[in-house]
């Protein structure tokens, strides 16, 4: 059995900018609220390998997994998986990001699946892993039109 979300934003920047701000993997726990840490295990070519820790959850515990992530500039799309899947049998993601008329389309996809046994199965990670992601494109479109407005401003 496998699950998948799909989710995206526009945000009004350009498209440099949101590239480089959300593929920054070192200033994440800056553009994700969850994220307390982002260490830099590896670098190989393109691909980065990296451990994220979250910040404490309501029960004190501080949950973090190795993921890597080869983002391609020229075609504006990455693609990463987590190396230790934690509650997942698998989780592979995949970014695009698209030019449009009102500004950059930032599409996140995910497709995991859960481990057997655990007290909570795809259908309750699809949607903690969709209300989640929502929230943290929100935070970044706000992060990145400000950094575009800024930007702009120092132009002037």
């Amino acid at each position: 059995m496998m699950a998948t979300t799909d989710n995206s934003v526009v945000i009004d920047a350009p498209l440099d900018l949101v590239w480089e701000m959300t593929n920054d993997v070192e200033s994440w726990p800056e553009l994700f609220s969850e994220y307390s840490a982002a260490e830099i295990l590896a670098r190989e070519g393109d691909t980065v390998r990296f451990r994220l820790t979250l910040r404490p959850d309501d029960n004190g515990d501080v949950w973090s997994w190795v993921s890597e992530r080869t983002p391609d500039p020229v075609t504006r799309t990455v693609r990463a998986r987590r190396i230790e899947t934690g509650p997942f049998t698998h989780m592979n993601l995949f970014w695009q990001y698209r030019q449009t008329g009102s500004g950059v389309e930032m599409r996140w996809q995910q497709e995991f699946a859960v481990r057997p046994g655990l007290p909570f199965g795809d259908a309750e990670m699809t949607e903690r892993l969709n209300r989640n992601t929502r929230r943290e494109m929100t935070r970044i479109k706000e992060l990145v039109e400000k950094a575009a407005a800024d930007r702009g401003r120092e132009e002037r």
